[in-house]
């Protein structure tokens, strides 16, 4: 049986009696939401369209959710239920880690506009609950302060985000045409590579591997580069050769 944690104080008003003869729910109305989501985008997403979707009237979602801002609220808390959490295991922090930032990422590509609807927002609620004590169950035992491991989970989520939510807009031409990602790299790199060399030694030198790696190297570094960081922060003792 799932664990039931418990909610935020201010979701915890009582829900009036419904006359309509929908039986929803603010988790059916979350999943109509998401739905909508994958469906139409963020920007079509609105309170008509997940009444639509759910075949009842707007006013009918009030009686559960307080506005939109709640339900996109809600909605960001419902995927992050979705991310896998294995058993918390110290001696394997890294690769547990990696593997969470790998879940994190192909969400946001699962999810259209999920990285999106992260950015901004904190979590709360039992999404929150469940996904920091996990952070706290992995890192705590290694010796890590709590204010490091609290901001740890803070700057990786920014970090997933950012990148899931540049690659969901696409490698811009820097010409306005239609082109694509390798002929924009080329074109920058044409560009380096003719500069003088006796005034931009290193760019001329390093033309070639700026930007010659893809998005699942550029993500790969990302996450290579934090935990690196976060490393530094283990005891002594407890410290991984």
């Amino acid at each position: 049986m799932t664990e039931q944690i418990p909610e935020p104080a201010w979701r915890l008003r009582e829900e009036r009696p419904r006359r309509d003869r929908v039986p929803l729910t603010r988790e059916a109305i979350v999943e109509a939401a998401l739905r909508v989501l994958d469906r139409d985008g963020m920007d079509a997403l609105s309170m008509r369209r997940v009444a639509d979707e759910l075949d009842t009237g707007p006013a009918s979602l009030y009686w559960h959710v307080r506005n939109k801002e709640e339900l996109l609220q809600l909605l960001f808390e419902r995927l992050t239920t979705e991310l896998p959490l294995a058993p918390p295991d110290p001696t394997r922090w890294r690769e547990q880690l990696r593997d969470l930032g790998r879940a994190m990422r192909a969400q946001t590509q699962v999810h259209r506009d999920a990285a999106r609807l992260s950015l901004g927002r904190v979590p709360s609620g039992p999404a929150f609950a469940r996904t920091t004590e996990w952070l706290f169950d992995l890192l705590s035992p290694l010796g890590i302060p709590d204010r490091v491991i609290g901001l740890t989970g803070d700057t990786a989520a920014l970090f997933v985000a950012a990148f899931g939510f540049e690659e969901s807009l696409g490698v811009p031409s820097p010409t306005g045409e239609p082109l694509t990602a390798a002929a924009i790299a080329q074109m920058f790199r044409g560009y380096l590579e003719s500069l003088p060399a006796e005034r931009f030694p290193h760019l001329v030198r390093a033309a070639g591997v700026l930007f010659d790696c893809g998005p699942e190297e550029r993500f790969e570094f990302g996450v290579d580069l934090l935990l690196r960081g976060l490393s530094t922060y283990v005891s002594d003792d407890l410290s991984e050769d």
